[in-house]
């Protein structure tokens, strides 16, 4: 950075605004400008409300036919109303808005912008947006940036912030080129400069897909420069842990209640030559959700501890790392087998954590699970001869290099659960050995899918309560922990959590979750749903990874839009996990047919590496109004099923210039190194270290 390093040098962003931002990761003028928009809105002419409407978010110009009604149920602020035309009635109720009740008053008139409902003739609409003339007027000459927001921080001040740093400030300069002008006509791209102004204020719907296309090439050529620099260095290294095939997994093998897949079988007989070949191993254990990673981590782990040598694993979630270290211990005792092992979190308690790390230390534990604290300086071990990540994408490299470096080159084990097809794993993962488990166990049923529009929700809740008399339960996904300006029609956590409570029986226990809670408080609500305390649970995305609660047969996915198929896929993962028959429900608010026919892959299969394959057919350069993609894989606006063209032409021109120039030495491509050297810290990458 230059000038106006801290975000506070902005004018009209204090003290207290700054702190908003630092929350989303912003905490300077680049980091500002690089904060990109989720989406855009265009504000179009008001119609007249008809059923036709019905469904599609619309403006309309109405008069408030009676003063508004407010009342308070539970945390919620309540107001209803009619409006109208002149000719058409419309009944509006508000959540949670009480700075509009004295706006909504007989006779005001306003734009109001929204998704018109006929529910048995008659028209209504649930927190629409409230415009003045005045400002809807102004709204209506251009497209307009849809940021994500905190709680405090509004899109009006995101919007005004990004002009002000950009224009008034000056900050844009920050974004010199680097590319070669042969390179920019080879791949048609636009000025950096512009990219970064145009993606925050296109002129329209096409300037914004240029503007994109540069900034996910900026994003891509990094990241393949960093798997190429890896990949150069890449050596067969002799591993300072000799190991032997032993009989002890072979005969757990033979004791667990099921029959390994062939794709479980394969993939213990690539580790185990690996771990005895006498070269240090980095392998990559890709499956499918539910496809049997975990227990194939056990085992090599065993193998681990047979030959004399300590084995650590690492999981992204406390919840995940509890339930691991469980299930191992069952493993071990089922089997008669007599090993420390240990469980290192944030929640351990000082007397637990002294002990665990004595005997990590002195050799005595072999097995630890745990989740960041294993990255605690210390954490130190005798003879650490394997490390495995468990959904190791969601871990930087310096997280993963510090427990690496811990031992003296250990063996590497990787599982993700992320599906990539073919020709974009020979680019991701090209450091890596491969080992794919497609397969799962055959005493689990197919899980029954449907895609249907918000119309079923009524429906599905009976489904669902249908289940809960069974002695089932259920999860409820929506994309928001709380309401967001500028998203009335986006499904929150918070809101609905109550909502639905009015809607199921009393005896219906309902609770919700998410990621901003705090540790201890997630651990317990997951831990009741564990033990069949709770029968619905609402939550986000936090339960995407590794909850296995058997008796949870049904989920159901508000505003399925708005998610990645693979993230789809992977949420649908959390059911079907016991004997029973599983029912996956994903709820399209868009009323696009592209949506639905996007939407519709779920509906004809349960294998995510098709869906990925599908994926890339289907959603082709993109859809403008979603430029952060939701998904696993943390690039700020580029897609890896999206761009996977350009991936692979980027890929094509690295290969070329690095043939002739290796170390980018060359005043024409000196850029490039620089820009790479530069932004590497903005990425999670692909390898292992």
């Amino acid at each position: 950075m230059k000038d106006y390093e801290d975000i506070k040098s902005i004018k009209g962003i204090g003290e207290k605004t700054a702190g908003y931002f630092n929350r989303l990761g912003v905490f300077s003028a680049e980091d500002l400008l690089s904060y990109y928009p989720r989406s855009y809105v265009q504000y179009e002419e008001p119609v007249t409300p008809d059923p036709g409407c019905c469904g599609k978010i619309c403006s309309y110009r109405l008069f408030v036919s009676e003063d508004f009604k407010w009342k308070k149920l539970r945390n919620l602020v309540i107001g209803t109303g009619t409006v109208t035309d002149g000719n058409k009635v419309i009944r509006l109720t508000f959540f949670n808005v009480p700075y509009y009740k004295g706006k909504l008053v007989k006779g005001a008139v306003y734009i109001f912008r929204g998704k018109l409902l006929n529910e048995n003739g008659r028209l209504k609409m649930e927190q629409p947006q409230l415009f003045t003339e005045e400002d809807y007027s102004v709204l209506k000459k251009g497209l307009w940036p849809v940021y994500r927001l905190t709680k405090g921080l509004s899109n009006k001040v995101v919007q005004k912030s990004v002009e002000r740093c950009m224009y008034e400030n000056g900050q844009i300069s920050l974004f010199r080129e680097y590319l070669p002008e042969d390179a920019i006509e080879r791949f048609d791209l636009c000025p950096r400069k512009e990219a970064v102004a145009g993606i925050h204020f296109p002129k329209d719907k096409e300037h914004i897909q240029r503007c994109r296309r540069r900034l996910a090439f900026d994003e891509l050529i990094t990241f393949l420069m960093m798997i190429r620099s890896f990949s150069n260095r890449k050596i067969a290294e002799k591993s300072g842990f000799s190991m032997i095939e032993t009989a002890l997994p072979h005969r757990i093998i033979e004791k667990l209640p099921f029959e390994l897949t062939d794709g479980q079988k394969n993939a213990f007989k690539d580790i185990t030559e690996d771990l005895t070949g006498g070269y240090v191993m980095n392998r990559l254990i890709q499956g499918d959700v539910g496809s049997g990673k975990t227990i194939i981590a056990f085992l090599s782990m065993m193998l681990c501890a047979d030959n004399g040598f300590q084995s650590a694993m690492m999981v992204p979630t406390e919840l995940l790392a509890v339930m691991h270290f469980k299930n191992l211990k069952i493993l071990l005792e089922d089997n008669g087998i007599d090993l420390r092992i240990a469980l290192l979190t944030g929640q351990t308690s000082a007397k637990e954590r002294k002990d665990i790390l004595s005997g990590l230390s002195d050799g005595s534990i072999k097995m630890v699970i745990g989740t960041h604290a294993l990255f605690q300086q210390k954490v130190v071990f005798k003879d650490l001869a394997l490390v495995i990540t468990d959904e190791q994408h969601r871990f930087g490299v310096r997280q993963r290099q510090s427990l690496s470096l811990k031992s003296r080159s250990p063996h590497i084990l990787a599982m993700s659960a992320t599906p990539i097809p073919r020709t974009l794993s020979i680019v991701l993962y090209r450091d890596m050995s491969l080992s794919v488990i497609k397969s799962k166990p055959s005493s689990r049923l197919e899980i029954k899918n449907c895609v249907v529009g918000t119309s079923y929700r009524n429906t599905a809740y009976k489904f669902i309560n249908d289940e809960i008399k069974k002695g089932h339960q259920a999860y409820i996904i929506c994309p928001l922990v709380e309401p967001s300006e500028g998203l009335e029609n986006v499904e929150n956590v918070t809101d609905y959590a109550e909502k639905i409570k009015d809607l199921f029986p009393k005896d219906v226990r309902i609770e919700h979750l998410h990621g901003k809670m705090k540790d201890a408080v997630k651990n317990e609500i997951m831990d009741n749903f564990s033990k069949g305390n709770i029968d619905i649970l609402v939550s986000t995305t936090v339960i995407e990874v590794g909850i296995d609660v058997p008796n949870a047969t049904v989920i159901m996915i508000e505003n399925a839009e708005r998610f990645g198929l693979a993230q789809l896929h992977q949420l649908r993962g959390r059911i079907g996990r016991g004997k029973d028959q599983s029912y996956s429900i994903f709820i399209d608010g868009s009323d696009s047919a592209k949506e639905n026919k996007r939407l519709s892959v779920l509906n004809s299969t349960n294998d995510g590496f098709r869906i990925a394959e599908e994926d890339l057919k289907i959603r082709g350069a993109g859809d403008v109004f979603g430029i952060r993609q939701s998904g696993l894989i943390p690039f700020d606006i580029a897609d890896i099923y999206e761009d996977h063209e350009l991936i692979m032409s980027i890929g094509d021109y690295l290969d070329e210039i690095l043939k002739d120039d290796p170390e980018l030495d060359n005043e024409i491509h000196s850029g490039i190194r620089e820009h790479t050297s530069e932004n590497l810290h903005k990425f999670i990458d692909f390898k292992t270290i």
